[in-house]
């Protein structure tokens, strides 16, 4: 795998964590869909797949994310 493959792999992992940010699900939904959009555009653009095919699919991913989740299941150090 090349470097830049697994350097953006692993910055979306990291930012995806952070996708349930934000107290109402919109919220989340829409942190969620800006750091995938940004995470997939990199990792599209490291894999040939495309920046902008990469930023609608991590996106779409993102915003799921953090819909789909609620503030008490992701814990970043915040107190409730």
């Amino acid at each position: 795998m090349s470097r830049k493959f697994l350097a953006g792999l692993a910055l979306a992992s990291s930012l995806l964590g952070l996708a349930g940010c934000g107290d109402r699900p919109g919220e989340r939904a829409l942190t969620g869909g800006a750091i995938g959009a940004g995470a997939g555009a990199i990792i599209g653009g490291a894999t040939g797949l495309g920046a902008g095919t990469g930023a609608l699919i991590g996106g779409g991913v993102g915003a799921a994310t953090g819909a789909a989740t609620n503030r008490n299941q992701l814990n970043l150090g915040n107190a409730p």
